[in-house]
């Protein structure tokens, strides 16, 4: 039996993985770099949502843009009002748009606490009424695809044009770090990247174990045939519609560590461009695997912060090439060349009948 289908192993994969990531501190002294390396782990998170919507679930989603960036304009109105107090409440960029009052939509903000569930709650409800409404009309394939890079596209023009209550183009940029009650989260510190690894962990144990339940093995069967799935009686549009709301959920997570580590956010949050690259990097890491989806945004960010300046705008022509390379030969991404290499390994101590395979390949396999 190929080990990459062995459970036991791929969770001592993601042992060591993680516990390697969590030694990085102790090595690392720059704390520009540690940050660096903290937004990678927000790409992870991205890359996750990426694998299990598109991956497991047969969801592309080429909009996964909007509940990050819903998110991340949350928590950097959170912030913002955090620099405010009772007797200059409005921030300087309403000001500067003429504005006499905080509108209604920023006084919960006030709150902390409050400011960080709304930044969470109102994209993942936005995932949850956007999906339900498209997979109740059976929109599947390319034509959802086609339908989330709109909506993408709506959103971004929407924020653009609110300029006196989003800032424009300029976006959002809280003057202060985030504050919670007596802690002041500094974005280059240990604890701000500890705090994103172990949300990318808990976001990566929860959805493997999402996967590897019975839930996880009826959405891998929508993936494969979902009218097959529904003469069977089972609701096939509330399935797709619940794992498409709970990638957008990790994707808001992810939302609000970015404005924590870089407190900034801008319209640029919901650029096509940015929604593309996300799903580059789970077809380059792996789409069916979440550790490699995660490894490929670790790969492609961390070369594009080095390779970026020497390539500038080619960066992109030579990703997307990267991307047509990789879907043309191997189909899986790089978890893919594992399994291919941890298979051929695996053959020298099988003596397969030539049933035993061909019978597991009949169901979905615990490593895809």
């Amino acid at each position: 039996m190929n080990i990459y289908h062995n459970v036991k192993a791929q969770w001592l994969a993601y042992a060591v993985f993680f516990a390697a990531l969590a030694v990085v501190p102790m090595l690392v002294s720059d704390s520009f770099l540690l940050n660096q390396f903290a937004t990678y782990g927000v790409f992870g998170l991205l890359a996750l949502s990426i694998s299990l919507c598109w991956g497991f679930g047969g969801i592309l989603n080429l909009g996964q843009g909007i509940p990050f960036g819903l998110a991340a304009y949350g928590m950097a109105m959170t912030m913002q009002m955090q620099t405010q107090d009772a007797a200059n409440p409005l921030p300087p960029f309403m000001l500067n748009n003429s504005l006499d009052h905080l509108p209604m939509f920023w006084e919960p903000f006030r709150n902390t606490t409050l400011g960080i569930i709304l930044s969470l709650i109102v994209p993942t409800l936005f995932c949850a009424i956007f999906g339900g409404l498209m997979f109740r009309a059976r929109v599947s394939g390319p034509f959802f695809a086609i339908m989330t890079l709109a909506m993408l596209s709506a959103w971004y023009t929407l924020i653009l044009d609110v300029q006196p209550y989003t800032n424009g183009a300029n976006g959002i940029t809280p003057p202060s770090p985030l504050k919670l009650g007596d802690i002041v989260v500094d974005p280059y510190s240990p604890a701000a990247y500890w705090t994103v690894l172990v949300l990318l962990a808990v976001a990566t144990i929860a959805a493997k174990l999402m996967t590897l339940s019975r839930f996880g093995l009826v959405v891998q069967a929508v993936r494969g045939d979902a009218e097959r799935v529904r003469f069977l009686g089972y609701n096939v549009a509330g399935y797709e519609t619940l794992v498409y709301t709970i990638a957008g959920f990790i994707a808001a997570v992810a939302g609000c560590c970015w404005v924590m580590l870089t407190q900034y956010v801008s319209p640029s949050q919901f650029d096509t461009t940015f929604s593309l690259s996300m799903v580059i990097w789970a077809g380059i890491g792996g789409r069916l695997s979440l550790l490699g989806a995660i490894v490929g945004a670790f790969l492609i960010q961390g070369a594009q912060s080095y390779l970026g300046d020497t390539f500038l705008n080619t960066w992109l022509l030579v990703l997307g090439g990267f991307f047509i390379l990789v879907v043309r030969f191997l189909p899986k991404g790089l978890a893919g060349l594992v399994e291919s290499a941890l298979g051929k390994l695996s053959r020298r101590h099988d003596r397969d009948d030539g049933n035993g395979v061909a019978a597991s390949r009949l169901v979905p396999q615990p490593g895809e």
